[in-house]
């Protein structure tokens, strides 16, 4: 697993070094070439997190190259849980696939290629989410598993504090006023809400 942590560690310094560029045609195209991964202290914070509950279903919400779900992995093989992690584009799955495989994590994920809003429709129970995908898409997410979380349930939205946009600020105010949850944003990578479902 840390070989394959490096790896990825070593994509995201170069990412870094790198200007930002639209995707050739767009979110939408499937030529979308960075990881945007969550960065190691994001991912450690999840592992800790993840690890703390008993034999969890973990729900990533944007695979992506499958870097934040290395961590998620390791807590699900130590806690007994399982990963299910959505994508919308293939290729980015597969990648993800072959690093999980190397890591000796595949056992422990579950790979749905698709719209996520429409996949988390096919879920029973959830107790542990990463929301970490385009971020209009955050409270539509939020609204289809929220009904679904199990009492003690973490949330965890990534980009926060980055870029911080509306459809964010957004997010901030909508999982806030759900009943049952307590909320605290931390400045952690690129800042991460952090949330508990407790129903009265």
């Amino acid at each position: 697993m840390l070989a394959v942590l490096e790896a990825y560690h070593e994509l995201i310094r170069q990412e870094q070094n790198t200007p930002r560029e639209t995707p050739p045609g767009g979110r939408e195209g499937g030529n979308d070439r960075r990881l945007r991964a969550v960065g190691p202290e994001t991912g450690q914070l999840l592992n800790i997190l993840a690890r703390s509950l008993k034999a969890p279903t973990i729900l990533e919400l944007g695979t992506s190259f499958g870097y934040s779900g290395i961590w998620l992995a390791d807590a699900a093989r130590a806690s007994g849980g399982r990963v299910i992690t959505m994508e919308l584009h293939a290729y980015k799955a597969e990648y993800a696939k072959e690093m999980a495989a190397k890591a000796n994590l595949a056992d422990y994920i579950d790979f749905r290629i698709g719209d996520a809003v429409s996949m988390i429709a096919d879920l029973e129970t959830i107790d542990f989410v990463l929301l970490d995908l385009w971020k209009d898409l955050y409270v539509p997410c939020l609204e289809a598993f929220y009904p679904k979380l199990n009492a003690g349930a973490i949330i965890v939205a990534d980009n926060m504090l980055r870029p911080g946009d509306d459809h964010i600020a957004h997010y901030g105010r909508t999982v806030r006023a759900k009943p049952g949850i307590t909320s605290v944003l931390l400045p952690v990578g690129a800042g991460i809400e952090v949330s508990r479902f407790q129903p009265d």
